[in-house]
């Protein structure tokens, strides 16, 4: 039985990138027609549609949907979450991994809710340190906790593959409010996410 691999994209944005795709490479001294290339501007038109499909998706929703009403308080922490972005000046990756937590107010969510919060931000172009405010607003709209923390660590390919060309630089952004603003709570985060548990 053959395999089929089924996947949906808006006709109209596919075609259109196709287009510019092929155009793009002709501009760089290739030949589209190439065995290699001929079906490279459709892959990458799909591909762009996925790595940017945040754009379509709502985080306050999705957190709301695994929304329960729970009467803890104790600091919930998702550390180490997969994040592959790309970067808004060259459009070209930044990955790394994000730590997040909040602090309940009478209300938790779904941990895989987090994880998916993650993606729907750093799914578009993106600057790492709009993607760590934008985690944490959408966290503080959803459940209003009492603090939300969010650090991420990525590395950058526009820093790797082109300009400077530095291999092993990493950068770190955070954001904190309510209960994280607070040194002792920031400071218990901080080396919850820097130890290994396990």
């Amino acid at each position: 039985m053959a395999y089929t691999k089924s996947e949906h994209y808006d006709s109209n944005i596919t075609e259109g990138l196709i287009k510019t795709y092929s155009e793009t490479l002709h501009l760089l001294g290739e030949d589209v027609s190439r065995e290699g290339l001929q079906k490279t501007p459709e892959r990458v038109a799909k591909a762009m549609q996925y790595l940017t499909q945040g754009y379509h998706q709502d985080a306050v929703r999705i957190l709301n949907s695994a929304k329960f009403e729970e009467q803890v308080s104790e600091m919930v922490i998702v550390k180490d979450i997969e994040l592959y972005s790309l970067c808004e000046h060259h459009m070209l990756p930044f990955v790394g991994k994000a730590h997040v937590a909040y602090i309940p107010n009478g209300y938790i969510t779904g941990l895989s809710k987090i994880a998916r919060v993650v993606d729907v931000f750093a799914r578009r172009l993106q600057v790492q340190e709009r993607l760590t405010t934008q985690i944490l607003d959408a966290i503080n709209t959803a459940l209003n906790p009492m603090g939300v923390a969010v650090v991420i660590e990525a590395k950058h390919f526009c820093m790797m593959m082109r300009g400077v060309s530095k291999q092993n630089s990493v950068t770190t952004t955070s954001a904190f409010s309510g209960e994280f603003r607070n040194e002792t709570t920031r400071g218990e985060f901080l080396r919850l996410i820097a130890s290994d548990l396990a």
